[in-house]
């Protein structure tokens, strides 16, 4: 999410027997939506669409100094800096799922969900980042939790990264530094050697645009490196690169036994033009989607042309001596292309575009990734706000863009990664469900539209800590009061709404 000690109880044979089975039926790639379907078949989700909820490592777990964790870079800013976040908060205790995985668990169980995505703290598996800092503590938890999950008959599925870099990895340069793509492979090895015998459904990145602009280029996030239009893209060059050669590694010496599905997760907003046409639309899609998608999911690969010829263009006129868009190599290209087995969707909400560089009344430094874009955001004043500023609830936003992507990419296989509302707290919070059902309701309308939409996961399953928001902003099903010791789980009527909508596999 934007701007996210256990005991053994089953042995791996098992475990591997059941997650199998489980695949087999899971995201089927014969399955598909009849587009000429009648009215009432087309008000229930077809047999082989998923639901879930999503978690992520820094935003729930706490936990952050023990059993032999290494310091991550969230850590590391909000210790020296607690100003920065609203209710200087962090995320050192918080939920507290690192002793209560159990208690999430159960509510899961409770939901009925068929899939959990939940990312894994590099720095708990790998202290220092390295694979010489192995901490088999921290290989125990997760294996403990995808055991408990496997139990209960939920999916896990795992995502490699979530904004939560070991801070060592940064110290090296992060993310710009081109050692990153190493150490992010073998990371991953050792997350495939101890789980792919278990985990069939991995992502590689959560929106890694967020993270290479959002931290590298605008500084507003950990590690808030001020690099406004080179750091932004160098850092997405690499990411692309280290996802890259983590799905060939995947697919070459794993997926041959276990089998399983890797991809990464991308978000965007909806975007809407006031005016006749459609090319700031595409435009706009092409620099927040494309950047990442066009890269991995596209025919040609590579750069979106105009992010290529933008930044180029731009980048000469600055009398820059090369462009600040790094260069692929035709080796990378081809290494890059293809390497996805789905698309990963963060979805939340939408705006009106506009030519300019001005969102939401801000203006942005020069050069800068939003520069390049040149596109202005706005809001419609009929549109319900969330507690979060940014999230207006638009959910014909998602509509435009599942259908972009079905055209855009030759209508690859989706999963709708994240997907959320943010209130005060309130137990009988009703904009959430009106959320829930709004976008689940367009996801009905895509298949109708024939493309290959194969779940929907809502974040979050629990209130947590939301970045440079802290606790002010709650996107859980189920209330967490982290001020109380014992950080009940408490469902909200969202939850209560979800459970039916799974059971009943038709909006309630």
């Amino acid at each position: 999410m934007k701007a996210h000690s256990f005991s053994r109880e089953i042995d791996h044979r098992f475990s591997a027997i059941l997650v199998v089975s489980l695949f087999v039926t899971l995201f089927p790639r014969s399955a598909r939506m009849d587009d000429s379907c009648s009215t009432e078949s087309c008000q229930v989700f077809p047999k082989d669409f998923y639901f879930g909820t999503a978690t992520a490592s820094y935003q729930i777990e706490g936990g952050w100094n023990e059993d032999g964790k290494g310091l991550n870079i969230w850590d590391t800013l909000l210790h020296e800096k607690p100003d920065l976040v609203l209710d200087k908060s962090n995320g050192d205790v918080g939920p507290d799922s690192y002793h209560l995985y159990k208690e999430d668990v159960k509510r899961l169980k409770e939901l009925g969900v068929n899939f959990y995505r939940f990312s894994v703290s590099w720095s708990r598996i790998l202290p220092t980042g390295d694979v010489s800092s192995l901490n088999p503590a921290g290989v125990k938890y997760y294996s403990d939790l995808i055991d408990l999950l496997l139990q209960e008959g939920i999916q896990p599925m795992v995502t490699m990264f979530h904004y939560d870099l070991p801070q060592y990895v940064q110290d090296l340069g992060g993310v710009t530094n081109p050692l990153f793509v190493k150490y992010f492979r073998e990371y991953a090895r050792v997350l495939f050697d101890n789980f792919a015998d278990r985990v069939k459904l991995w992502s590689t990145f959560n929106e890694p645009c967020s993270f290479a602009y959002y931290g590298h280029g605008l500084g507003e996030i950990a590690p808030m490196k001020k690099l406004h239009g080179v750091g932004e893209y160098y850092a997405a060059y690499h990411i692309l690169l280290a996802h890259a050669e983590v799905y060939h590694l995947f697919k070459e010496q794993y997926h041959p036994k276990h089998k399983g599905k890797i991809g990464l997760t991308l978000s965007s907003m909806g975007m809407f033009q006031k005016s006749p046409g459609d090319d700031l639309v595409e435009r706009g899609l092409q620099f927040t989607l494309g950047f990442f998608a066009h890269p991995i999911f596209s025919r040609d690969g590579g750069w979106p042309k105009v992010i290529q010829e933008t930044v180029d263009r731009n980048s000469k006129a600055e009398g820059r001596a090369w462009s600040r868009l790094p260069v692929f190599t035709p080796e990378q290209i081809e290494r890059v292309k293809g390497s996805a087995d789905f698309f990963g969707l963060n979805y939340f909400t939408g705006r009106f575009v506009e030519l300019g560089s001005i969102t939401d009344g801000k203006s942005y430094p020069d050069p800068s990734w939003e520069r390049d874009q040149n596109l202005t955001f706005s809001t419609d004043p009929s549109w319900k706000r969330g507690k979060s500023e940014w999230l207006y609830l638009a959910p014909e936003g998602l509509r435009g863009i599942l259908k972009w992507i079905k055209k855009t990419y030759d209508n690859p296989e989706v999963i709708i990664t994240e997907s959320g509302w943010s209130d005060g707290g309130e137990l009988e919070d009703e904009a959430r469900v009106e959320c829930l059902r709004a976008h689940l309701k367009v996801v009905l309308e895509a298949l109708q539209a024939g493309c290959r939409v194969k779940a929907f996961s809502v974040w979050s399953l629990i209130d947590n800590f939301e970045w440079m928001m802290g606790y002010s902003e709650k996107f859980g099903l189920y209330r967490v009061d982290v001020d109380d010791p014992e950080k009940k789980r408490v469902a909200k009527k969202s939850a209560r709404i979800y459970k039916e909508i799974i059971k009943n596999r038709q909006i309630v």
